[in-house]
């Protein structure tokens, strides 16, 4: 059996530890000699600013039109390419008008001679009426005589009434355009068998559909809470009521980062929604160029204050200690002061400051990291600048 052997230690050199031994003193002693850490410092920008709440809403048209069928008849004629734009009264189709026109001219010929009948009963009054002073005709006679006059008048006036009523239908054998906007495709083609719908109350054959779409209306859902604030600002006197329809509001479409197209809320409704908790709201915008079309989406902006002067920051400038927001600021020796603040909301890319602040205080916005409450620190001038491209 092979005797144990003590195994050998390598010896450990001392040198690189004494070194740094020696070093971390003289770089410990050299920070604490050192200038205070360099931060940039800058007062709140003060801006004139109004709050906006946003919404996502529908666009609508303001005029929604079926156009159905009044009289029946063959389909002979469509005025209209398919997508177009129409303007009020332009003609779009023509259903066979023959029937109608034959219709007219046979109440015109009843209404000539219910005129005849009763030119002639009115002469016969007129003669039995001078006789009747003769004592020449019976009184018999004389009411018969009225009584002929007054049914020859009568038939007249129905006769009149058929020539209004072959005149409509003649009218509404050419479908023309009540309200000015885009056209959809037509549901007939020429040649088919038209149902009118008349004014027995069934619904005619749909030809087609328009919607206007200058102006146009953004419908959306505010929940109560919005709703009840807006209420007591406008009583308070603190914003116009969204009901005068004097509050000018913007909107802007799902691939749009700016407000450019601006509107009126012109409409809230009469009661909130018991299941949803929302009320429906209304805004109207000029579209001139007819480049927003009903049924798309887009987000609108209300104002949620009168213009006022506000403070603004960076977020980057804020920081969070548990529930509080806090900034550091330095005062004239280059201590770091900590100030809690209530933040407001981002207005052009900048942190609206509520509470906390004062215009004097140098802020710092950047060296957060090299900062430490009660530290001292080398404060250098910066500047905020607000960025008006960016999304509120």
């Amino acid at each position: 059996m092979a005797p144990y052997r003590t195994p050998r230690l390598r010896p450990i050199s001392l040198l690189p530890l004494a070194a740094l031994l020696v070093i971390l003193p003289v770089q410990s002693r050299a920070q604490q000699g050192g200038p205070p850490p360099a931060v940039t410092v800058s007062h709140p920008l003060q801006k004139e600013v109004t709050e906006w709440d946003e919404f996502t809403g529908q666009f609508q048209a303001v005029d929604y039109v079926e156009i159905r069928a009044r009289v029946s008849g063959w389909l002979n004629e469509i005025h209209f390419t398919d997508g177009q734009i129409v303007n009020k009264g332009d003609l779009l189709f023509v259903i066979d008008p023959r029937p109608y026109e034959i219709q007219l001219q046979t109440a015109k010929a009843q209404v000539e001679t219910a005129s005849a009948q009763l030119d002639y009963t009115t002469k016969e009054v007129a003669r039995a009426a001078e006789l009747r002073t003769k004592d020449f005709v019976a009184q018999s006679t004389y009411d018969q005589r009225m009584q002929q006059m007054r049914t020859a008048a009568a038939s007249l006036e129905s006769g009149k009434a058929s020539v209004r009523d072959a005149e409509l239908n003649l009218e509404f054998s050419r479908v023309t355009a009540p309200v000015t906007g885009r056209i959809s495709t037509h549901q007939v083609s020429i040649g088919n068998l038209i149902s009118g719908g008349g004014g027995t109350g069934a619904s005619g054959t749909l030809l087609t559909t328009i919607v206007s779409l200058d102006p146009i209306w953004f419908t959306f859902d505010m929940g109560e809470s919005d709703y009840l604030a807006y209420q007591r600002a406008a009583a308070s006197g603190k914003l116009e009521s969204t009901r005068e329809g004097k509050v000018a509001v913007s909107v802007r479409l799902t691939d749009e980062k700016d407000w450019s197209r601006t509107g009126v809320l012109d409409f809230i409704d009469n009661q909130v929604d018991r299941g949803a908790g929302t009320i429906r709201a209304r805004a109207t915008f000029a579209n001139p160029n007819y480049f927003i079309t009903p049924g798309q989406f887009g987000r609108i902006r209300i104002p949620g204050s009168e213009p006022y002067q506000a403070m603004l920051l960076p977020d980057a400038a804020i920081v969070t200690d548990q529930s509080n927001k806090i900034v550091m600021t330095v005062a004239p020796d280059g201590t770091v002061v900590p100030k809690p603040i209530r933040p407001g909301p981002t207005i052009d890319g900048l942190r609206v400051v509520r509470e906390g602040l004062k215009p004097d205080d140098n802020v710092i916005i950047n060296g957060l990291v090299r900062a430490r409450p009660g530290g001292k620190v080398t404060p250098q001038p910066g500047e905020i600048k607000p960025d008006t491209q960016a999304s509120n």
